[in-house]
This record gives structure tokens, C-alpha cells and sequence, in this order.
């Protein structure tokens, strides 16, 4: 990985740490799978430090150019899947 994460610089260190447990949940989509569960904890996480959806598609717009990996067909499939499924790419 040789990528920054996108960050607010207003954050705290917990909602900084909590970002990026978020963004690594998406690249172990990509890379390895990951349970829905998991994904969903991290979701909903990352949604209590970036409540707007406008400032998520942001952010995750700026994470899919800095790392190749898109975090919106992630979340539409964590979504849609039924629970104890585990999410891994292809995305569509």
C-alpha cells in the first residue's frame, strides 16, 4: 500500500483510527473477503464520524482514486447480502 487514506483534519485520533479500519474493510473486499457483519460494524461506524452523504461519496471517491478499489460497490453489496455472507470482488 502505498497510498494515504482521505482524512478530516478536524477528526479525532479515534475517528481517525475508525476511518481507516473502514477503508481497510473495502481493500480486504477486494483482496481477501471479508464477513458482512464485519463490514456492516465498520460502516456504520464511519458513518457516525461522517454522518453527510455528500462528504461520504466524497471521501470514498477520493480513497477509490488514491487506491484503485471503489467503496461504493462494496457498501450496495454488504446491502444486499444476507447476513454471515462473505463479500469479495467482483463487485458489479
Amino acid at each position: 500500500m502505498e497510498y494515504s487514506y482521505p482524512l478530516v483534519t478536524d477528526w479525532s485520533t479515534e475517528e481517525i483510527v475508525q476511518a481507516i479500519e473502514f477503508f481497510e474493510a473495502i481493500e480486504q473486499a477486494y483482496e481477501k473477503g471479508i464477513t458482512r457483519e464485519v463490514l456492516m460494524e465498520r460502516y456504520r461506524r464511519f458513518k457516525q464520524i461522517v454522518p453527510s452523504k455528500a462528504e461520504e461519496k466524497t471521501l470514498l471517491r477520493e480513497f477509490e482514486e488514491a487506491s484503485g478499489y471503489a467503496g461504493y460497490p462494496v457498501i450496495k453489496r454488504m446491502k444486499d447480502a444476507g447476513d454471515g455472507e462473505k463479500l469479495k470482488a467482483p463487485f458489479k
